[in-house]
């Protein structure tokens, strides 16, 4: 068996870009009630077009709408499910110690003397209603090249764009909260009914997505990586609601996770490992790979890892002598939290020390190696509607930077 390709492409992104000023006072006036859903359209819309543009001049090929119909990277899918409820927005709120102090976001934004972002937990039976959130992303991007192109979903000879859509984190309203906190008494009794119950959601959606035309997806997911970090393991082992040990829970989420990506043999599906993006360019967790790598890449039902590997912060490239000979990992080397323009030569060569790496753990050649890598920024631009602190000018000569490196490496190859 063989890694896929094309996608993921050589010179790749995780999926956020920064959006234009207009549009982001026009959602906020949205959900103000000061403006209307139908104001907010044709702005978003030619917003999104002139991003594709932006992405195609650049030689990008995973094209996104750079999460411009999103507020947050996560989009909407857990809140337009069955069952789901955000108590955020319940008369009186909620007691905030539903949450794990020392999850790394909730930690740091407890520390800001603020609440995550929608609080949304399970207060019934969990199904999905049948209708996307996500799709009228994609249907809106399959407008902006001639159907005859977008028919044949993958890149042919004549570089057609390959559209990427961001998906949700299956465990993303389950980590954050402590022990069976993530559904309500009487909704679920355990951990195992819940994950079954979104799973099968997961699933309606990448089937209507994946009839829709659909073939690459990513899955934006801070949680796995949280497992690497030494201050959220010690806060886990101090934990006495636990009743898994983090390397427990980790296994957990790997099985619940490979039943959410039950899908088709030709459906490109990649996860993206984030140790957090928040306004001004905050991250919230650290440590190396080494802890989770093995299971990772053996074990979790994804064709593409999408690493950090911009900072010391997320360790060496070590662990990736434990990919297998048909998965593929791109190397985010690039920054997108800073405007600062890395070093194309320096950036080559990190690419090659990686590969030699996942030589060494094969047994096969730097030039064998390389073929299951890419390269792309560590994040994305703009996980949150403010983005992270840096121009648009610096993201299109990052974007570019990550074309280069690509063409460098793998010359003549999208």
């Amino acid at each position: 068996m063989t890694a896929p390709r094309n996608p993921p492409f050589r010179a790749e992104h995780i999926g956020s870009l920064l959006r234009p000023e207009e549009l982001v006072k026009k959602r906020y006036a949205v959900a103000e009630k000061s403006a209307s859903q139908e104001e907010l359209k044709p702005i978003e819309q030619k917003a999104i077009r002139d991003i594709v543009k932006v992405q195609q001049e650049c030689g990008i090929h995973s094209i996104t709408n750079g999460e411009y119909s999103r507020h947050q990277f996560w989009g909407t899918f857990f809140e337009t499910l069955n069952g789901m409820e955000e108590i955020n927005l319940r008369e009186g709120g909620y007691d905030q110690s539903i949450f794990r102090a020392y999850a790394p976001d909730v930690k740091s934004f407890m520390h800001a003397k603020t609440v995550p972002n929608q609080v949304t937990v399970a207060t019934g039976k969990i199904s999905h209603t049948g209708t996307s959130s996500f799709l009228p992303e994609f249907e809106f991007l399959k407008t902006l090249v001639p159907e005859s192109q977008w028919k044949d979903i993958k890149v042919s000879e004549t570089s057609i764009p390959d559209f990427k859509l961001t998906l949700t984190s299956p465990s993303w309203y389950h980590f954050r909260y402590g022990p069976k906190k993530a559904y309500v008494a009487g909704a679920y009794t355990n951990d195992d009914e819940y994950f079954a119950d979104v799973a099968k959601a997961y699933q309606t959606e990448l089937k209507i997505l994946y009839a829709a035309g659909l073939r690459n997806a990513q899955v934006d997911d801070p949680n796995l990586a949280y497992f690497c970090s030494e201050a959220m393991l010690e806060g886990w082992k101090n934990d006495k609601e636990n009743f898994h040990s983090a390397d427990e829970q980790l296994d957990a989420y790997i099985k619940f996770y490979n039943a959410c990506f039950e899908r088709a043999e030709d459906f490109h599906l990649g996860i993206h490992l984030c140790r957090g993006n928040y306004m001004g360019s905050k991250h919230f967790s650290e440590g190396a790979y080494d802890n989770i790598a093995a299971k990772l890449f053996n074990n979790l039902n994804v064709s593409t890892y999408y690493l950090e590997y911009d900072t010391p912060r997320a360790g060496g490239f070590e662990p990736l002598k434990q990919l297998p000979k048909h998965k593929n990992v791109v190397l985010g080397v690039v920054t997108s939290k800073f405007p600062k323009l890395e070093d194309q030569k320096e950036m080559v060569e990190r690419v090659y020390k990686a590969a030699d790496y996942v030589a060494e753990g094969s047994n096969v050649s730097r030039q064998e190696a390389l073929q299951r890598l890419s390269v792309s920024p560590q994040c994305g631009f703009a996980s949150h509607a403010e983005g992270n602190s840096l121009e648009h000018e610096d993201m299109r000569k990052k974007l570019m930077l990550v074309r280069a490196i690509a063409d460098e490496v793998w010359p003549g190859q999208p």
